[in-house]
């Protein structure tokens, strides 16, 4: 008796189907019971600013900043804009008093004086300290 082989190569092929509706179901299990945790944020309470006008009074400082940074106080321009000329100027103008300071900056006006303004008053310690805004047109 004569047996034949039958020797024919056949490809071993895997079938890629059911792994990749595997890697799916695992996918959306994953998507669906994950939880984003918020308690990681930071919780800040924000000022608020109220819609009424501000009574001025005789005794305030106004430190003024125009368009292209000039500081001006009370109306009267500074001959230096350094923040050591602005800080000797506030000293002489507040000679020991603690009167209520409004900085007002034009909108076009460099941050940067507004920042230099916000210092001068900080390293002087005054706390009466307002910045002016206007309202915008409706």
């Amino acid at each position: 008796m004569k047996f034949t082989s039958h020797t024919s190569e056949e490809e071993a092929n895997i079938n890629l189907t059911p792994l990749i509706d595997v890697v799916f179901l695992l996918l959306i299990f994953f998507m669906v019971s994950t939880t984003f945790d918020t308690t990681s944020q930071l919780k800040i309470t924000l000022p608020e600013a109220s819609q009424n006008e501000v009574k001025r009074g005789a005794q305030e400082l106004n430190i003024l900043i125009d368009s292209k940074g000039r500081f001006f106080l009370n109306s009267r321009e500074l001959s230096s804009q350094k923040s050591d000329a602005l800080m000797a100027a506030v000293q002489r103008a507040l000679d020991g008093a603690d009167r209520p300071i409004i900085i007002q900056s034009d909108a076009q006006s460099p941050v940067q004086a507004l920042v230099t303004a916000m210092d001068v008053v900080g390293r002087l310690g005054l706390t009466q300290v307002s910045i002016a805004t206007t309202r915008p047109i409706e």
